[in-house]
């Protein structure tokens, strides 16, 4: 009975909803201290493992940089008297414009010195073909053409001579282009899975590029540059634009779009991968198709000028063999 008068007792009840009340706020107030503390550990780990990362696509940018520097134009440094030559007959106004580092971007040379050696050919090249041209004429060529006739033909080549660095520069464009666009579906594909499987979109892109790196070394190089852009930069609008402006293909811009509205948005990019990948295959069948239907008039000549010939001779030759054998026959 004194048991339940005690718990019963109204100042019992006041001190013991007091003492709850109590380690209530000190529970609450204690939570929220280590929130903050799990927080602060997390986010520095966040932290920790971006600069890991970026310390890793340094080094295997300045790698790819130190491995090709031999075989390729983009790891040459600028010999100096190239650059003498430009900026002593000021090139740069003469044939840099708006688009010029676009297009060397998209043919994968970056830096001052592709543009330096892309100036230089560019002056260079028009000036050795007509002196090759001028004495291919006058001294290989034998001909009663005057003097004059062959240094204006030699002065004509070298003219034409001048989009010879304008035409190699595109087609490189073109062939990396191709490279790009044939691998891209996959590669949507690929990020996809690295988005949904819960990687962040830093993570995928550095996954999808090493695996990229057999099937298309360009886009595999252009994904590993996107990666190391969205770890520097703070914006990552500027790394999705800058892939697209790189790649210079209307597939990827329509991606790296969707990635900037997701990402400004608030969207789900994994909807929006999903969304891509699927108009992706869509666009691969569709050309597909169109390369099948185009098939038929491409045969039609091969057909006409090489297998039906060998038919008719196939059909016929019997039957001539035994005409004239008969004929032979008959007049013996």
């Amino acid at each position: 009975m004194d048991f339940i008068e005690t718990i019963v007792n109204r100042d019992f009840l006041i001190s013991a909803l007091a003492a709850i009340s109590a380690a209530a706020v000190v529970f609450t107030f204690g939570m929220g201290l280590i929130g903050r503390s799990e927080m602060k550990s997390r986010i520095r780990r966040v932290a920790l493992e971006r600069d890991r990362m970026r310390a890793e696509e340094l080094a295997r940018l300045r790698g790819s940089e130190g491995s090709g520097a031999r075989g390729s134009i983009r790891g040459r440094e600028t010999r100096t008297y190239m650059r003498k030559v430009v900026e002593r007959f000021s090139l740069r106004k003469a044939f840099v414009n708006e688009h010029t580092v676009i297009h060397l971007t998209q043919a994968g040379y970056r830096g001052q010195g592709p543009l330096t050696t892309y100036l230089f050919l560019r002056f260079v090249t028009p000036i050795g073909i007509a002196v090759i041209s001028a004495l291919y004429f006058i001294f290989v060529l034998d001909g009663d053409r005057p003097l004059f006739m062959n240094i204006t033909y030699a002065v004509g080549i070298g003219l034409i001579g001048t989009y010879l660095p304008v035409i190699l520069l595109r087609n490189k464009i073109t062939k990396r282009q191709i490279s790009i666009k044939r691998a891209w579906p996959d590669c949507l594909d690929l990020m996809l899975l690295c988005i949904e499987s819960g990687m962040s979109i830093e993570h995928a892109f550095k996954r999808v590029s090493k695996e990229m790196a057999e099937e298309s070394p360009e886009l595999a190089e252009e994904l590993t540059l996107t990666t190391a852009e969205l770890s520097f930069l703070e914006d990552r609008t500027r790394a999705y634009e800058n892939l697209a402006n790189r790649t210079g293909l209307d597939v990827v811009r329509s991606v790296m779009t969707a990635l900037i509205q997701a990402d400004r948005y608030g969207t789900s990019v994994g909807q929006a991968l999903r969304v891509m990948a699927e108009e992706g295959r869509e666009t691969r069948m569709t050309d597909a198709e169109k390369k099948a239907s185009a098939l038929p008039p491409k045969l039609t000549v091969p057909l006409i000028l090489f297998f039906l010939p060998v038919l008719f001779i196939v059909i016929m030759a019997p039957a001539m063999i035994k005409i004239f054998s008969s004929g032979m026959l008959a007049g013996g």
